[in-house]
């Protein structure tokens, strides 16, 4: 049973960077055919896919959000992480890692951008 766990500030100025982190037990994350997904969800409004590192280290972001958007990982932690750039208030929302496509998620983590 593949288990996730972000961490990260709850708070974070307007123009910093968020930076959360996902670890990842009850499996690896270079596993064959997976693919490490961050989401987002802000207040009411429906959920928002940030982007992906895959199994082989591969990333792809949301066209939206792609020049603000870095996702890494360290398979030594078995972690993945998420950095978003000169955050703004519109940011503020509850984070999410998950396993593309399958029902392995994180139970999130509340971000908000503030000064």
């Amino acid at each position: 049973q593949v288990q996730l766990q972000e961490s990260g500030p709850g708070l974070v100025k307007p123009s910093q960077t968020l930076s959360l982190t996902c670890t990842v037990s009850g499996g690896s994350i270079t596993t064959n055919y997976y693919y490490w997904s961050w989401i987002r969800q802000a207040p009411g409004k429906d959920l928002e896919w940030i982007g992906y590192i895959s199994y082989e280290g591969g990333t792809y972001s949301s066209p939206s959000l792609r020049s603000r958007t870095s996702i890494s990982r360290d398979t030594s932690k078995n972690q993945f992480t998420l950095q978003l750039s000169s955050v703004i208030p519109e940011d503020t929302a509850i984070y999410y890692c998950n396993v593309w496509g399958t029902g392995y998620w994180g139970q999130g983590t509340q971000v908000t951008v503030s000064s």
